[in-house]
This record gives C-alpha cells, structure tokens and sequence, in this order.
C-alpha cells in the first residue's frame, strides 16, 4: 500500500495549487521590485535632466547678455572663448551623469535577474 496518496504527493514535477500560487507571487513580487528601482533610476535621471536644461537655458542666455555688453572684437572673442570652455565643461558632466545613470540602471536589471535565477534553483 505504497499507496496512491502519498505517491502522487511527492511527484516533484506535480505542483499543487497552493505551490503553483506561492510561485507565481514570488515572480510577481521580483518584477514589481524591478519596476521600481527602475521606475526611481528614471525618475532620479529626469530630475537631474530638468534640472540640465535650466542650467543650458541660463548659459546661453547669458552668453547673449555677454556678447550684447560687447565693446570690441577682441572681447567678444574672449567672451566666446570662455562660453565654449564652460560649455564643453558641462558636456563632459552630461557625459557622466548619462554613463553613472546608466550604470544604475544595469545593476537594478542586473540584481533583478541574479535574485530571480537563485530563487528559481
């Protein structure tokens, strides 16, 4: 009497509702973690490029100012001169938040699978 009940019972291929259920929650749960660390990475990236834009919107409406206060050439030319050293400046800080916000976002997809696959093993 290896009998039907406790055979069936330890089959590992056979999951029961209960299992196939606490499975599927455990899925859900890792994808909605994912969600939101990516959702703050974006949300985090946004702000820092908002707040990018004001500061580009402000360099050039002063270098207007600048170059209308003008009274030479030569002053102009060291007007523009130090407007391209600040601007490329601000180009290499745009380089690396894009790399630094990057990163962050392959680390969040990056924990989300490592979690995902030793859960799964």
């Amino acid at each position: 009497m290896t009998g039907k009940v406790t055979g069936e019972t330890t089959k590992p291929a056979a999951l029961g509702p209960a299992q196939m259920l606490e499975f599927g929650k455990e899925r859900t749960d890792a994808m909605i973690r994912v969600q939101k660390e990516l959702l703050e990475a974006y949300q985090e990236a946004s702000k820092a490029w908002v707040s990018r834009v004001q500061s580009e919107v402000e360099f050039w409406s002063e270098l207007a100012g600048k170059l209308a206060a003008t009274r030479s050439v030569p002053e102009g030319l060291g007007t523009c001169s130090d407007s391209i050293a600040h601007r490329l400046e601000m180009a290499a800080e745009d380089g690396r938040r894009m790399f630094e916000e990057g990163q962050k976002v392959i680390a969040a997809v990056t924990r989300s699978l490592s979690n995902g696959l030793s859960k799964t093993t």
